[in-house]
Protein backbone atom coordinates (compact mmCIF):
# COMPACT_ATOMS: atom_id res chain seq x y z
CA UNK A 1 0.00 0.00 0.00
CA UNK A 2 1.38 3.46 -0.85
CA UNK A 3 2.77 5.42 2.09
CA UNK A 4 0.18 8.21 1.72
CA UNK A 5 -2.68 5.70 1.92
CA UNK A 6 -1.09 4.06 4.98
CA UNK A 7 -0.82 7.45 6.73
CA UNK A 8 -4.42 8.28 5.79
CA UNK A 9 -5.66 4.93 7.12
CA UNK A 10 -3.74 5.39 10.40
CA UNK A 11 -5.11 8.92 10.74
CA UNK A 12 -8.68 7.73 10.21
CA UNK A 13 -8.15 4.95 12.75
CA UNK A 14 -6.80 7.44 15.30
CA UNK A 15 -9.71 9.83 14.74
CA UNK A 16 -12.20 6.98 15.09
CA UNK A 17 -10.55 5.82 18.32
CA UNK A 18 -10.52 9.30 19.80
CA UNK A 19 -14.16 9.85 18.83
CA UNK A 20 -15.15 6.57 20.43
CA UNK A 21 -13.29 7.47 23.62
CA UNK A 22 -14.88 10.94 23.66
CA UNK A 23 -18.38 9.50 23.24
CA UNK A 24 -17.74 6.93 25.99
CA UNK A 25 -16.35 9.57 28.32
CA UNK A 26 -19.39 11.86 28.07
CA UNK A 27 -22.34 11.54 30.47
CA UNK A 28 -24.33 8.76 28.87
CA UNK A 29 -27.67 10.53 29.08
CA UNK A 30 -26.40 13.48 27.03
CA UNK A 31 -25.72 11.16 24.10
CA UNK A 32 -29.33 10.00 24.14
CA UNK A 33 -28.34 6.33 24.22
CA UNK A 34 -28.83 5.52 27.90
CA UNK A 35 -30.76 2.43 28.92
CA UNK A 36 -34.19 2.87 30.38
CA UNK A 37 -35.74 1.07 33.31
CA UNK A 38 -39.05 -0.74 33.20
CA UNK A 39 -42.17 0.64 34.89
CA UNK A 40 -44.94 -1.76 35.89
CA UNK A 41 -48.33 -0.25 36.75
CA UNK A 42 -51.61 -1.84 37.76
CA UNK A 43 -49.90 -4.28 40.11
CA UNK A 44 -51.76 -5.51 43.20
CA UNK A 45 -51.20 -7.15 46.57
CA UNK A 46 -54.16 -8.91 48.17
CA UNK A 47 -54.10 -7.71 51.79
CA UNK A 48 -55.65 -9.82 54.53
CA UNK A 49 -55.07 -7.05 57.07
CA UNK A 50 -57.00 -4.45 55.07
CA UNK A 51 -59.43 -6.83 53.44
CA UNK A 52 -58.86 -5.44 49.95
CA UNK A 53 -56.22 -5.22 47.25
CA UNK A 54 -53.42 -2.66 47.50
CA UNK A 55 -52.35 -1.27 44.14
CA UNK A 56 -48.75 -0.36 43.45
CA UNK A 57 -46.42 0.71 40.66
CA UNK A 58 -42.77 -0.30 40.51
CA UNK A 59 -39.70 0.97 38.68
CA UNK A 60 -37.14 -1.71 37.81
CA UNK A 61 -33.74 -0.23 36.88
CA UNK A 62 -31.93 -0.75 33.55
CA UNK A 63 -30.48 -4.26 33.34
CA UNK A 64 -32.95 -5.78 35.81
CA UNK A 65 -34.60 -8.06 33.24
CA UNK A 66 -31.28 -9.32 31.85
CA UNK A 67 -29.51 -10.07 35.12
CA UNK A 68 -29.83 -11.96 38.38
CA UNK A 69 -28.48 -9.03 40.38
CA UNK A 70 -30.23 -7.79 43.53
CA UNK A 71 -30.89 -4.07 44.00
CA UNK A 72 -31.46 -1.59 46.84
CA UNK A 73 -35.04 -0.41 47.13
CA UNK A 74 -36.78 2.90 47.79
CA UNK A 75 -40.42 3.14 48.86
CA UNK A 76 -41.70 6.36 47.28
CA UNK A 77 -44.97 7.60 48.80
CA UNK A 78 -47.60 9.78 47.12
CA UNK A 79 -49.53 12.74 48.51
CA UNK A 80 -53.09 13.28 49.73
CA UNK A 81 -55.76 12.32 47.15
CA UNK A 82 -53.18 10.92 44.68
CA UNK A 83 -52.41 7.26 44.03
CA UNK A 84 -49.61 4.89 43.05
CA UNK A 85 -49.29 6.40 39.55
CA UNK A 86 -48.65 10.00 40.65
CA UNK A 87 -44.86 9.84 40.91
CA UNK A 88 -44.70 8.20 37.47
CA UNK A 89 -47.18 10.46 35.65
CA UNK A 90 -46.61 13.84 37.29
CA UNK A 91 -43.30 13.36 39.08
CA UNK A 92 -41.57 11.73 36.07
CA UNK A 93 -39.45 9.80 38.55
CA UNK A 94 -38.64 7.01 36.09
CA UNK A 95 -37.05 9.49 33.66
CA UNK A 96 -35.14 11.11 36.53
CA UNK A 97 -33.88 7.74 37.76
CA UNK A 98 -32.89 6.62 34.24
CA UNK A 99 -30.72 9.69 33.68
CA UNK A 100 -29.22 9.67 37.16
CA UNK A 101 -28.30 5.97 36.90
CA UNK A 102 -26.82 6.49 33.42
CA UNK A 103 -24.74 9.42 34.70
CA UNK A 104 -23.71 7.44 37.78
CA UNK A 105 -25.28 10.03 40.08
CA UNK A 106 -27.20 7.27 41.88
CA UNK A 107 -26.75 3.50 41.96
CA UNK A 108 -29.31 1.34 40.15
CA UNK A 109 -32.30 0.93 42.47
CA UNK A 110 -35.83 -0.40 42.58
CA UNK A 111 -38.49 2.22 43.34
CA UNK A 112 -41.82 1.02 44.76
CA UNK A 113 -44.89 3.26 44.82
CA UNK A 114 -47.87 1.90 46.80
CA UNK A 115 -51.38 3.35 46.80
CA UNK A 116 -52.33 4.55 50.29
CA UNK A 117 -55.54 6.43 49.42
CA UNK A 118 -55.90 9.05 52.24
CA UNK A 119 -54.69 6.91 55.15
CA UNK A 120 -51.62 9.07 55.89
CA UNK A 121 -49.75 5.71 55.91
CA UNK A 122 -50.70 5.00 59.55
CA UNK A 123 -53.23 2.88 61.44
CA UNK A 124 -56.51 4.58 62.33
CA UNK A 125 -57.40 4.84 66.02
CA UNK A 126 -60.30 2.39 65.68
CA UNK A 127 -58.05 -0.33 64.24
CA UNK A 128 -60.27 -0.71 61.16
CA UNK A 129 -57.87 0.67 58.56
CA UNK A 130 -54.43 -0.58 59.57
CA UNK A 131 -52.34 0.65 56.66
CA UNK A 132 -49.06 0.82 58.57
CA UNK A 133 -49.48 -2.77 59.80
CA UNK A 134 -50.19 -3.86 56.24
CA UNK A 135 -47.09 -2.08 54.94
CA UNK A 136 -44.68 -3.81 57.31
CA UNK A 137 -46.33 -7.19 57.78
CA UNK A 138 -47.46 -7.78 54.20
CA UNK A 139 -46.32 -5.24 51.62
CA UNK A 140 -42.58 -4.91 52.24
CA UNK A 141 -42.16 -8.71 52.70
CA UNK A 142 -44.16 -9.21 49.48
CA UNK A 143 -41.87 -6.88 47.53
CA UNK A 144 -38.75 -8.57 48.94
CA UNK A 145 -40.13 -12.00 48.02
CA UNK A 146 -41.27 -11.12 44.49
CA UNK A 147 -38.55 -8.76 43.26
CA UNK A 148 -34.79 -8.94 43.49
CA UNK A 149 -34.35 -6.42 46.29
CA UNK A 150 -31.50 -6.44 48.76
CA UNK A 151 -33.71 -7.01 51.80
CA UNK A 152 -31.48 -5.49 54.47
CA UNK A 153 -31.95 -2.20 56.31
CA UNK A 154 -28.79 -0.73 54.78
CA UNK A 155 -30.26 -1.15 51.28
CA UNK A 156 -33.81 0.04 52.00
CA UNK A 157 -35.03 3.67 52.12
CA UNK A 158 -38.28 5.62 52.10
CA UNK A 159 -39.23 8.97 50.56
CA UNK A 160 -42.36 10.89 49.71
CA UNK A 161 -44.14 14.19 49.21
CA UNK A 162 -46.76 15.95 51.36
CA UNK A 163 -48.85 13.16 52.94
CA UNK A 164 -46.17 10.81 51.63
CA UNK A 165 -43.43 12.97 53.17
CA UNK A 166 -45.26 12.62 56.46
CA UNK A 167 -45.55 8.87 55.87
CA UNK A 168 -41.83 8.57 55.16
CA UNK A 169 -41.02 10.33 58.45
CA UNK A 170 -43.48 8.27 60.48
CA UNK A 171 -42.31 4.96 59.02
CA UNK A 172 -38.70 5.91 59.76
CA UNK A 173 -39.46 6.99 63.33
CA UNK A 174 -41.68 3.99 64.07
CA UNK A 175 -39.42 1.45 62.33
CA UNK A 176 -35.80 2.70 62.40
CA UNK A 177 -34.60 -0.88 62.06
CA UNK A 178 -36.10 -1.02 58.55
CA UNK A 179 -34.59 1.98 56.73
CA UNK A 180 -31.17 3.50 56.24
CA UNK A 181 -32.46 6.83 54.88
CA UNK A 182 -35.55 8.99 54.60
CA UNK A 183 -36.13 11.85 52.14
CA UNK A 184 -39.22 13.89 53.01
CA UNK A 185 -40.43 16.57 50.59
CA UNK A 186 -42.99 19.19 51.67
CA UNK A 187 -43.95 16.78 54.43
CA UNK A 188 -47.45 17.05 55.91
CA UNK A 189 -46.07 17.92 59.34
CA UNK A 190 -48.08 20.13 61.69
CA UNK A 191 -47.26 21.64 65.04
CA UNK A 192 -49.75 21.04 67.85
CA UNK A 193 -50.86 24.68 67.64
CA UNK A 194 -51.56 24.33 63.93
CA UNK A 195 -53.67 21.21 64.51
CA UNK A 196 -55.73 22.96 67.15
CA UNK A 197 -56.26 25.96 64.86
CA UNK A 198 -57.42 24.02 61.78
CA UNK A 199 -61.12 24.49 60.99
CA UNK A 200 -63.43 21.58 61.81
CA UNK A 201 -64.18 20.99 58.13
CA UNK A 202 -60.48 20.91 57.19
CA UNK A 203 -59.58 18.73 60.16
CA UNK A 204 -62.31 16.22 59.34
CA UNK A 205 -61.35 16.17 55.65
CA UNK A 206 -57.70 15.46 56.40
CA UNK A 207 -57.71 13.50 59.64
CA UNK A 208 -61.27 12.70 60.74
CA UNK A 209 -61.26 9.05 59.72
CA UNK A 210 -57.88 8.43 61.35
CA UNK A 211 -58.10 10.16 64.73
CA UNK A 212 -61.90 10.33 65.30
CA UNK A 213 -61.46 13.53 67.32
CA UNK A 214 -64.54 15.68 66.67
CA UNK A 215 -64.82 19.37 67.41
CA UNK A 216 -65.84 18.66 71.02
CA UNK A 217 -62.76 16.52 71.69
CA UNK A 218 -59.18 17.63 72.29
CA UNK A 219 -57.38 16.92 69.02
CA UNK A 220 -54.05 16.35 70.73
CA UNK A 221 -54.94 12.77 71.61
CA UNK A 222 -52.51 10.00 72.46
CA UNK A 223 -52.99 8.60 68.97
CA UNK A 224 -52.08 11.99 67.49
CA UNK A 225 -48.97 12.27 69.66
CA UNK A 226 -47.87 8.76 68.66
CA UNK A 227 -48.18 9.72 65.00
CA UNK A 228 -46.82 13.27 65.09
CA UNK A 229 -43.28 13.63 63.66
CA UNK A 230 -42.83 16.79 65.73
CA UNK A 231 -43.76 15.08 69.00
CA UNK A 232 -41.80 11.93 68.18
CA UNK A 233 -38.70 13.90 67.20
CA UNK A 234 -38.87 15.62 70.59
CA UNK A 235 -39.55 12.53 72.70
CA UNK A 236 -37.79 9.55 71.16
CA UNK A 237 -34.19 8.75 72.19
CA UNK A 238 -31.65 10.44 69.94
CA UNK A 239 -29.84 7.16 69.31
CA UNK A 240 -33.05 5.60 68.03
CA UNK A 241 -33.78 8.49 65.68
CA UNK A 242 -30.24 8.53 64.32
CA UNK A 243 -30.54 4.96 63.10
CA UNK A 244 -32.01 6.62 59.99
CA UNK A 245 -30.44 9.48 58.04
CA UNK A 246 -32.97 12.25 57.29
CA UNK A 247 -33.24 14.63 54.34
CA UNK A 248 -36.01 17.25 54.76
CA UNK A 249 -36.92 19.64 51.94
CA UNK A 250 -39.71 22.25 51.85
CA UNK A 251 -40.36 25.23 49.58
CA UNK A 252 -40.15 28.74 50.94
CA UNK A 253 -43.73 29.44 49.80
CA UNK A 254 -45.18 26.13 50.97
CA UNK A 255 -48.09 26.28 53.43
CA UNK A 256 -46.40 23.45 55.36
CA UNK A 257 -43.25 25.43 56.13
CA UNK A 258 -44.06 25.87 59.85
CA UNK A 259 -44.19 22.15 60.62
CA UNK A 260 -41.07 21.40 58.57
CA UNK A 261 -39.19 24.31 60.15
CA UNK A 262 -40.24 23.14 63.62
CA UNK A 263 -38.94 19.66 62.83
CA UNK A 264 -35.61 21.10 61.72
CA UNK A 265 -35.35 23.28 64.85
CA UNK A 266 -36.00 20.32 67.16
CA UNK A 267 -33.40 18.23 65.35
CA UNK A 268 -30.84 21.03 65.54
CA UNK A 269 -31.53 21.57 69.25
CA UNK A 270 -31.07 17.85 69.93
CA UNK A 271 -27.98 17.63 67.68
CA UNK A 272 -29.66 15.04 65.45
CA UNK A 273 -27.79 14.78 62.16
CA UNK A 274 -29.95 15.65 59.15
CA UNK A 275 -29.97 17.62 55.91
CA UNK A 276 -32.50 20.45 55.70
CA UNK A 277 -33.25 22.37 52.49
CA UNK A 278 -35.47 25.36 51.83
CA UNK A 279 -35.76 26.01 48.11
CA UNK A 280 -37.61 28.52 45.99
CA UNK A 281 -41.07 27.09 45.37
CA UNK A 282 -44.42 26.05 46.76
CA UNK A 283 -46.59 22.96 47.15
CA UNK A 284 -46.75 21.69 43.57
CA UNK A 285 -45.47 19.06 41.14
CA UNK A 286 -42.91 21.37 39.55
CA UNK A 287 -41.18 21.63 42.92
CA UNK A 288 -41.19 17.87 43.59
CA UNK A 289 -40.43 16.83 40.01
CA UNK A 290 -37.34 19.02 39.83
CA UNK A 291 -36.03 18.23 43.33
CA UNK A 292 -36.64 14.49 43.73
CA UNK A 293 -33.18 13.90 42.26
CA UNK A 294 -31.62 15.46 45.37
CA UNK A 295 -33.47 13.02 47.59
CA UNK A 296 -32.42 10.08 45.42
CA UNK A 297 -28.80 11.24 45.55
CA UNK A 298 -28.97 11.50 49.34
CA UNK A 299 -30.40 7.98 49.52
CA UNK A 300 -27.94 6.67 46.93
CA UNK A 301 -25.01 7.88 49.03
CA UNK A 302 -26.31 5.68 51.88
CA UNK A 303 -26.59 2.69 49.53
CA UNK A 304 -23.04 3.06 48.22
CA UNK A 305 -20.37 0.91 49.84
Amino acid sequence: MPRKKIKKALLLTLISTLFSFYTWAQPVSESGYFQKGNVLEGMNLSSKILGHDVAYAIYLPPGYQESTQRYPVVYLLHGFSDNETAWIQFGEVSETADRAIANREIPPMIIVMPDAKVTWYVNDVAGKDRYEDMAFREFIPFIDNNYRTRPEKKFRAVAGLSMGGYGSLIWSLHHPDMFTACAAFSAGVFTDKEVEAISDDQYNTWFGEIYRAGNSVNRLTEHWKNNSPVDLMESLPVKQIEQVRFYIDCGDDDFLFKGNSALHTIMRNRNIYHEYRVRNGSHNWHYWRTNIIEGLKFIGDRFHR
